[in-house]
């Protein structure tokens, strides 16, 4: 029998990985078709589903070690998927609010933990050390966050994505001023230049060989014409880079991001983006799960009351600072307030800081326990706090009555009265939104375009365009463009919670407005119409009605066949829903 029991550790320790591997996705699974059901953000129900095979299951069914060295494999592919859907152009844009309120929201929330420190009865130096902590947000669940709503490519992903890169960048500071508080470097400022040194000498040699080697790489790779091969090369690459930026003293993730990036710079990007995808998916989910499982419901339970102050603090803080930070460099209220929820987690990497002051004698295991759990509370209201947005923006437009900073350099001039009558208003200028002004200027009628993001404000005003700088779903910014003279509005944006309001707000301006509204999932095509949008698209529907076009003409159906086709089909699917 002895034998027998023998054997099956023998088993289960050859097998633990696969276990491991099992478990945790078998948990990922069912909390994300839970989360799903109850329409809530399906990482939710991965933190969950961690917590919950974490706090029953014993230690020789499921290693949380192990689980996290495959969870870090998510943090770099997802991070290198980002850095390949990016580009040096997008960061241009945002670099000076990056670099400079990057800079500004670290140091405004290292003073906000010295403050909560102080009401915890730390002493100055282990205060310094738990605003460190909470200064750090979570690039992987930040960007997962974004990366699910389909905003990446955004005014406040943007912005967000430049925040989170210059947290990376600050660990190393960070760790080196730590370290000497806690007495264990004689030389501060000596121990603080060689890091940055070595880091910034990393970061240039890595650029400067990957804009050249990459693409050389991949073009060899490319050419023999074996995916497989392919594969491993763009795997290889996240690994090695993500790897050497960590024994540097930086972070896997900046790591990993930094390979994405560079790639995004050769022919090959979208490639290398599709192959990656799914190992991306796969790993990225096990990360969450790996958080949940480091969560203790009963050390939760038995500090409720100090865990909620905590977290309550933190959380505003950072979304004040976020939110007010980006303001300032004359984003709109919208886009500043998402960027400030997206920050409003303790980052991951907070936990090896707080690690550190805990060896160091620094920081009590008390509080540091309290920082752990705090940090994993509020990467699990992260996603919830993002779904408030809409209600936020709305009350804090409503009390403020600002679509655009008073006095900044986008303020909109003022329009001529020719020019905003009987015209288009065109609220977002994506993909969509430039379509439809190249149609309109062939026809010659005249439109006026609204937009958040500066950078499109300043490329329209150069090519002699009508625009105004904004957020289109303001009421405030809607009433400059003289709705009450338009022919109609387009609604183009594709954040889901701008779209209603800008519909409702439009309407509310002008009850017989003719309004167009781009519908970013079926789901808010119903409540689109009911905020009284004459016309509701649903964009993926269209997309599949031009790949059904295409299909039957190369099989021989005529053009007339075709079209009414797909007039039966259109008038099936808006009137089903």
């Amino acid at each position: 029998m002895n034998g027998e029991v023998a054997v099956g550790r023998v088993v289960v320790g050859e097998l633990g990985l696969i276990i491991d591997l099992a478990i945790a996705i078998g948990a990922a699974l069912i909390g994300g078709a839970v989360a799903q059901r109850l329409r809530l953000p399906a990482l939710l129900g991965y933190l969950i589903g961690g917590m919950i095979i974490g706090s029953t299951l014993s230690r020789s069914m499921v290693n949380v070690d192990r689980v996290q060295i495959l969870a870090e494999i998510g943090v770099i592919f997802l991070l290198f998927t980002l850095g390949a859907e990016f580009s040096l152009r997008d960061l241009r844009r945002v670099r000076n609010v990056a670099i400079f309120g990057g800079i500004l929201q670290i140091l405004l929330t290292i003073l906000l933990g010295l403050g909560i420190g102080q009401l915890f009865h730390l002493n100055l130096t282990a205060s310094i050390f738990f605003g460190c902590l909470i200064a750090l947000s979570s690039t992987m669940v930040a960007i997962k966050i974004v990366s699910d709503r389909g905003e990446l490519d955004t005014p406040h992903g943007r912005v967000l994505a430049g925040f989170l890169i210059v947290q990376d960048l600050s660990v190393v500071p960070m760790l080196v001023v730590l370290t000497s508080l806690s007495g264990s470097t004689s030389d501060l400022w000596l121990s603080l230049a060689l890091s940055m040194a070595k880091a910034v000498a990393f970061l240039i040699v890595t650029l400067v060989l990957g804009l050249r080697f990459f693409p050389w790489l991949l073009a060899r790779v490319a050419a023999a014409r074996s995916r497989e091969m392919f594969v491993l090369t763009v795997v290889f690459i996240a690994l090695s880079t993500a790897l050497i930026t960590q024994l540097v003293g930086l972070t896997l993730a900046l790591g990993s991001f930094l390979a994405g990036l560079l790639i995004k710079e050769s022919e090959y990007s979208h490639a290398v983006t599709a192959e990656v995808l799914p190992l991306r998916d796969v790993f990225s989910v096990i990360f969450f799960v790996s958080i949940g499982m480091l969560i203790d419901p009963a050390f939760i339970v038995q500090n409720v009351g100090i865990l909620l102050s905590m977290v309550l603090a933190i959380m505003v803080g950072k979304l004040v600072l976020g939110t007010t930070i980006t303001r300032l460099f004359g984003y709109t209220m919208h886009t500043s307030v998402l960027v400030g929820l997206g920050l409003v987690q303790i980052g991951e990497f907070s936990f090896v800081l707080a690690k550190t002051g805990v060896d160091a004698g620094t920081l009590p295991n008390e509080i540091y326990s309290l920082t752990l759990a705090g940090a994993l509370i509020t990467i699990v209201l992260s996603p919830l706090a993002m779904q408030t947005s809409s209600v936020l923006i709305s009350w804090l437009q409503r009390a403020t009555r600002l679509g655009t900073k008073p006095g900044s350099p986008q303020e909109s001039p003022q329009l001529s009265q020719e020019l905003t009558s009987w015209h288009v208003v065109i609220c977002g200028y994506g993909q969509a939104g430039r379509t439809l002004t190249t149609v309109l200027n062939t026809r010659g009628f005249k439109y006026l375009v609204i937009d958040e993001d500066p950078w499109v404000i300043r490329e329209l005003r150069a090519a002699g365009i009508p625009c105004i700088y904004g957020d289109p779903a303001n009421l405030h910014v809607l009433a400059q463009a003289n709705l009450s003279r338009a022919r109609l509005a387009c609604i183009l944006m594709t954040d889901p919670v701008s779209v209603e309001l800008a519909t409702r707000n439009a309407k509310q301006l002008n009850p017989r407005l003719d309004v167009i509204a781009w519908a970013p999932h079926e789901d808010a095509m119903e409540l689109l119409r009911g905020t009284g949008a004459r016309e509701v698209v649903d964009p993926e529907f269209e997309a599949a009605l031009e790949i059904v076009r295409h299909t039957l003409h190369r099989f021989g159906v005529s053009t007339p066949e075709i079209l009414a086709l797909a007039s039966r089909l259109r008038a099936q699917h808006y009137e089903a829903t």
